[in-house]
């Protein structure tokens, strides 16, 4: 397709979750980023509840968009093309950001590009260290998600590799942090406190480690369980709970986890790339451990700072302006939100 300016613009939507995001990439250059959260209207029931992220989407959408024009100093006449996440993610909350999109897009007479969440967490990468080596891999790890992919073609040829079969990193330092007494959401809490803690202090679990268990993929669920009955046998002898050292331990077993599978899967495939994103992207000690064990490994890691690797818009308009300089032919106008949407799917499809 033609654009307007030497690179395109696009603008995209984010609301797979319990954030509103809008982004405004131009290029390799992101121009915007707005997002409007609402996490503090879930933080009384301790996790997300759908219906109230998908009211907060309609509420916090116009007046989004409108921010992130405001800040990219543009207008609606500057856009080549809306980008949207289609999926996965809560399916109310994916309505309303695919019908806003939709909206947009007819409009304004531009391109629709209905993307993958998971895609979207790679490529945002580009706004910060520039085009995506490919093949790459990625760890993605997030509230929903815990994957391993091999991104040949962003636009085209993702494969994953292993991912999670119950909770994901993200759900189960939530529910730890819930079980401290920490609050929501559990990550962040989870990091701050851990560095006044012992690592070493309790041995919890490495799950699906052993050597009969599926080699890329994940499991916390019985850590989860693991820390809880430690929790409980310490408050049965009326002993204190270290809190920062249970924190710390349960912290050092998901980021052990996640970075020796992924080392060994780009060992295996030849691939020396590895991205990391997603909420849990953010951690702190997750950062560190990565780039330790890259760097002895010999594998190039590029992770994308800590603002970035939550939900936000500008990894759906970056995704989407890669579909537009590499010709990709956009969604359809009826495009449908799939809460279930395989990474291999990397762009809704047309209507047949």
């Amino acid at each position: 397709m033609r654009f307007k300016g030497d690179e395109p613009v696009v603008l995209g939507i984010e609301t797979s979750c319990d954030e509103t995001g809008v982004g405004i990439v131009r290029g390799e250059t992101m121009v915007a980023n707005a997002v409007a959260s609402s996490v503090e209207e879930h933080a009384r029931y301790g996790g997300v509840v759908p219906e109230v992220a998908s009211r907060a989407h309609l509420e916090a959408m116009v007046p989004t968009v409108t921010q992130a024009l405001h800040d990219a100093g543009m207008s609606f006449s500057d856009i080549d093309a809306i980008s949207v996440t289609a999926g996965p993610g809560l399916a109310g909350a994916l309505l309303v950001g695919s019908a806003a999109a939709k909206a947009y897009a007819l409009a304004l007479g531009v391109p629709l590009y209905g993307v993958n969440h998971l895609a979207s967490h790679v490529a945002v990468d580009i706004v910060e260290h520039g085009a995506l080596p490919e093949p790459t891999l990625a760890l993605l790890v997030s509230g929903g998600h815990s994957s391993i992919l091999q991104v040949n073609d962003i636009t085209a040829d993702i494969a994953a590799l292993g991912a999670t079969i119950d909770d994901a990193a993200g759900e189960a330092f939530d529910k730890v942090a819930r079980l401290l007494g920490l609050g929501f959401p559990g990550g962040p809490q989870i990091d701050r406190i851990s560095h006044e803690g012992d690592p070493a202090a309790i041995k919890f679990p490495r799950g699906l480690t052993g050597p009969r268990d599926a080699v890329f993929d994940f499991s916390f669920s019985g850590l989860k369980t693991a820390v809880a009955r430690w929790v409980e046998a310490r408050q049965r002898a009326g002993e204190p709970v270290p809190v920062a050292d249970v924190a710390a331990s349960f912290q050092e077993a998901v980021v052990d986890v996640l970075t020796a599978k992924t080392i060994k899967a780009c060992k295996e495939s030849g691939v020396d790339n590895l991205q990391i994103g997603g909420g849990v992207a953010a951690n702190t000690r997750l950062r560190a451990m990565a780039q330790r064990r890259c760097d002895d490994a010999g594998v190039t890691l590029r992770m994308p700072r800590a603002g970035l690797c939550t939900d936000n818009g500008a990894m759906v308009a970056a995704l989407g302006v890669e579909m537009v300089k590499r010709g990709v032919e956009p969604s359809s106008l009826d495009l449908s939100a799939n809460s279930a949407m395989r990474v291999e799917q990397i762009l809704a499809p047309r209507a047949s």
